[in-house]
């Protein structure tokens, strides 16, 4: 089915259920389900997630990326199958699906950052395209799964500085290594899922989420990581592009609409087996500065010094989803503002720093953003 050949009175008709629905327990409970890059700040949420949920879950990813980290401090290990592997080895990808046996797999497994992609390009191709294309492959050789969602990034488009969102419909491209290998990502999911899966019985989805904020991320040239690490140790935090705009959210939202999605695609495989944007309201699309300003507000003591730093590499300066086939269709829409997703964030570092139980007090905050109904 095409982006938009739904008809309109279709799309109204979705409006009946509630766009700020929660996964199903029902759905998830004892499904085995298999995630990538399961040791990253978005898998081990993800997984996290599902754990509660009663899924049968198993992992396949590289080390935690970095030390501290989510998935040691969260405990995530405890409850799933956790496998230490590279995407771009196919064999032991392979091997490690096919004893899981999963019904879901979702992908998440990528070399992530901008600037990292600059200094280590040949890396991020292979991790971010040939893994997509072993994963498939991989689906394609064990059988038996029956939703795959392949996630990538809101970079994935051609960006040409447009102040109105990117739909689904729209060209990818790049500037960077890491945003053109997302494209070829997209490109990669699309030519698989058409030359091998139709009729398969496997239905492939993939999503392209926005800039994703939350407890636990300590990657580097990152936004929020970089002030919580700046806040805690009493520093002035740099910000090189206080005028950037990016489509800002909790970690929770788009994580929400990967399980929605997988659910749909379980449902009915062919109307949602395509591209799907998932970010925030055109209101939460706001500048690095603003970002900065409520990270603040949530800090008594921060200090921030705007430096942009002389010869840094390009970076996109506005960027911004439309989210309109999400909202209608699955549907789809944010439960936490950024305000609220600002503030979550910095409770979730402060009581990490008060050395709090953080798988407890991870759980806490999925039960918050649960309690919303």
């Amino acid at each position: 089915m095409g982006e938009w050949s739904r008809t309109v009175e279709e799309m109204v008709m979705s409006d009946v259920r509630d766009p700020q629905r929660l996964p199903s327990s029902s759905v998830w409970a004892g499904r085995r389900v298999f995630i990538t890059g399961h040791t990253g700040f978005k898998g081990s949420w993800l997984a996290l997630w599902l754990i509660s949920m009663g899924a049968e879950v198993s992992g396949y990813a590289l080390a935690p990326p970095s030390e501290p980290n989510l998935f040691t401090l969260a405990n995530v290990a405890h409850g799933l199958a956790h496998g230490i592997g590279d995407v771009c080895d196919l064999a032991a990808l392979q091997e490690s699906m096919a004893k899981a046996k999963p019904e879901v797999v979702l992908h998440l497994a990528a070399q992530s950052l901008v600037r990292r992609s600059y200094r280590e390009p040949v890396e991020t191709y292979a991790t971010n395209v040939m893994g997509t294309v072993h994963l498939l492959e991989a689906v394609r050789r064990v059988g038996g799964v029956r939703a795959v969602v392949v996630v990538t990034s809101d970079k994935c488009y051609e960006n040409r500085e447009w102040i109105w969102g990117y739909r689904e419909g729209d060209a990818m491209g790049g500037y960077d290594p890491y945003s053109n290998s997302k494209g070829c990502a997209e490109l990669v999911t699309s030519a698989l899922r058409r030359s091998f899966f139709t009729d398969s019985g496997t239905a492939i989805a993939s999503a392209r989420a926005g800039n994703v904020i939350g407890g636990g991320d300590w990657a580097e040239d990152r936004l929020l990581p970089d002030a919580m690490r700046a806040f805690s140790a009493a520093r002035a935090l740099e910000v090189r592009s206080p005028g950037a705009i990016r489509p800002w959210q909790h970690v929770f939202e788009p994580l929400r609409g990967y399980l929605l999605l997988a659910e749909a695609l379980i449902e009915d495989p062919a109307a949602f087996s395509e591209g799907w944007n998932f970010g925030p309201e055109d209101a939460d699309c706001r500048s690095v500065r603003e970002v900065v300003d409520l990270a603040v507000s949530c800090w008594p003591g921060a200090q921030v010094d705007y430096k942009p730093p002389v010869g840094a590499p390009h970076e996109a300066h506005f960027l911004k989803l439309d989210c309109t086939k999400a909202h209608h269709r699955l549907p789809w829409q944010p439960r936490w503002r950024l305000a609220e997703a600002v503030a979550r964030t910095a409770q979730w570092y402060r009581a990490c720093a008060e050395q709090r139980d953080m798988r407890a007090f991870s759980l806490e905050q999925l039960a918050a953003y649960g309690s919303l109904a």
